[in-house]
């Protein structure tokens, strides 16, 4: 019965574990919006590979499970003789860490707008404006190979980077909202042909076209492929 009931928590400490790591996504999600996306907005972007910190938050979540649940775990850190000298210094550095980290991550934020794009980092809050015509370049096209790392990308995913004049990179399909709730690819060939039409220079590529397939409906796919051959 004992080790019934420890299962029966375990794995409802667990689920717990996952409901509260989407309800971060979430609740950064919402503390963006409300700070740097105004209402005239098209897209914005949550950046790479800034978005991926998130899972130092995860680690921290399966930590205090295992802590709750594991006696051994329990045993060591409490006998640990670092933590216990040093104890206020360890939680004033832990708690620094984590607000510096929340900033990073609430902050890693770019908006595009009708007729700019806003970008917002650690030293920008205030965020760095740009107008259309300060877009230098543009790199579409799908990516031919795996993921190699939880911050890189994967093998079919679609991207469109746009390069700003001070050398900024901004892929647009790392999407953290659009307005209306309308699919991305709907919004960035809308984008795409008005860049395209004031004759910002762009680099495409049909190559590994046939991957976006095996995950998307046609009605995607078929908007990546009227941005990937359009051009002037």
């Amino acid at each position: 019965m004992k080790i019934l009931k420890a299962a029966i928590l375990r794995a409802l400490a667990f689920i717990a574990v996952i409901i509260i790591t989407i309800g971060s996504f979430v609740l950064i999600s919402i503390i963006q919006e409300a700070l740097f996306i105004p209402k005239d907005y098209l897209i914005w972007i949550f950046k790479s590979p800034y978005s991926g910190l998130i899972i130092i938050f995860e680690t921290y979540l399966f930590g205090v499970f295992f802590y709750i649940f594991n006696k051994n775990w329990r045993e060591a850190w409490r006998k640990g003789k670092i933590f216990k000298k040093y104890r206020k210094q360890v939680i004033a550095a832990f708690t620094a860490f984590n607000i510096v980290l929340l900033y990073t991550i609430v902050s890693a934020v770019t908006v595009v707008t009708n007729d700019q794009i806003i970008d917002y980092s650690f030293f920008s809050p205030q965020g760095r404006e740009y107008s259309y015509n300060d877009i230098v370049k543009i790199k579409t096209g799908v990516y031919g190979k795996g993921r190699t790392s939880l911050f890189k990308h994967s093998k079919g995913d679609f991207f469109y980077i746009i390069e700003l004049n001070d050398g900024r990179k901004i892929d647009l399909t790392q999407v953290g909202g659009v307005k209306n709730d309308e699919d991305e690819r709907f919004v960035i060939e809308k984008l795409d042909r008005q860049l395209v039409n004031m004759d910002i220079p762009k680099e495409t590529s049909m190559k590994y076209f046939e991957y976006t397939k095996k995950d998307l409906a046609k009605i995607y796919t078929d908007k990546i492929r009227n941005i990937l051959e359009n051009t002037r």
